[in-house]
């Protein structure tokens, strides 16, 4: 299992939007071979900052099961036009605690 990460930073006073479109967009990512969960985290300090944190059981399932199909188009479209400044997006592993 991985994790991908991405602190999304959505541009100021939009996000309420923001937050109707993710509900809109979930669906999208979740009907995804390899999907495992995802969370969007709202920043207490910064209101217009979320952390995105998706399990994924490989980083492939991500690249190319989701990022290839026809679902990622649209989830650019309810998503992308909200970011300033676009966010990078890295993979982890299991934690390095979790035990044998």
């Amino acid at each position: 299992m991985i994790t991908e990460h991405a602190i999304l930073q959505v541009k100021a006073g939009q996000a309420d939007a923001f937050t109707a479109a993710m509900r809109e967009a979930e669906p999208l990512i979740a009907a995804t071979p390899g999907f495992l969960g995802i969370a969007v985290l709202p920043c207490v300090e910064t209101p217009d900052r979320f952390l995105l944190l998706v399990r994924w059981e490989s980083v492939e399932a991500h690249e190319k099961g989701f990022r290839g199909s026809d679902r990622y188009l649209r989830w650019k479209a309810l998503l992308h036009h909200f970011y300033e400044p676009f966010p990078s997006v890295g993979h982890y592993g299991p934690s390095i605690l979790d035990r044998p």
